[in-house]
């Protein structure tokens, strides 16, 4: 999981002042061990949701899976195969939302070029995403997502050109989904959901613990069947 924070700026030691400044840089140390803890520890009990526009199955739908996901993200190289797993199973949507965060030097690119294989088949913009988080740990920059991408396309007789998004178009459908993000309350990344329509329980839930991803599926389908038809 990978969550929003600020590093705090050091306080300038002053000649005559040396135990204040080994007093702060210990505070110092202190607060960004926290926050790296606060970065990869546990899940936050929960998003303060303020827009709840994408929390909607696509129309047709009673149940899907609604995520907010940073292809450089290593807990969403974690969620993905556990996602794919649950949509497959219980064959309901999964809707998968980019939020490329600021200090990943890649994430946006690959963003852009999922958006792009979309373009040739939605299967393949997907079996993209999901063969980049397989490799995650091996793509360590721009260039070498490039040259990931290039065999990738190769792999499936596509040939590339020179420039995948010459008038940005894939870019700003790219920052709208990390604005509708920002809109939702999104503040780490995987932020996932179970949504239904219609339901007569909860519209929609968070999925803080994975390990409870199928039982609050059950839950939503219950929650979203016909009423039975009525008899005289």
């Amino acid at each position: 999981m990978h969550r929003f924070f600020r590093l705090a700026h050091p306080v300038p030691a002053r000649p005559d002042r040396t135990g204040l400044f080994l007093a702060l840089a210990a505070a110092l140390l202190v607060a960004t061990a926290a926050r790296a803890h606060a970065q990869f520890g546990a899940p936050p009990p929960g998003t303060q949701v303020h827009d709840t526009s994408a929390l909607r199955p696509p129309a047709g739908a009673r149940v899907a899976i609604v995520e907010f996901e940073d292809m450089e993200c290593p807990d969403c190289a974690n969620a993905n195969v556990i996602l794919k797993q649950a949509a497959a199973t219980y064959k309901i949507p999964w809707v998968r939302h980019d939020f490329p965060l600021p200090f990943h030097s890649w994430s946006m690119n690959a963003a852009v070029n999922a958006r792009w294989f979309d373009l040739k088949s939605k299967a393949l913009g997907d079996e993209y995403r999901d063969q980049v988080f397989a490799n995650q740990p091996s793509i360590s920059s721009p260039d070498v997502l490039n040259q990931f991408t290039q065999k990738f396309a190769q792999s499936h007789n596509i040939a590339l050109p020179f420039a995948l998004d010459p008038l940005g178009k894939l870019a700003a459908e790219v920052k709208d989904d990390y604005a509708l993000g920002q809109r939702v309350g999104i503040m780490h990344t995987p932020t996932i959901w179970v949504v239904t329509a219609n339901s007569k329980g909860t519209p929609f839930v968070e999925v803080v613990d994975r390990g409870k991803l199928y039982q609050l599926i059950d839950q939503a389908i219950e929650d979203t069947k016909p009423a039975p038809p009525h008899t005289k």
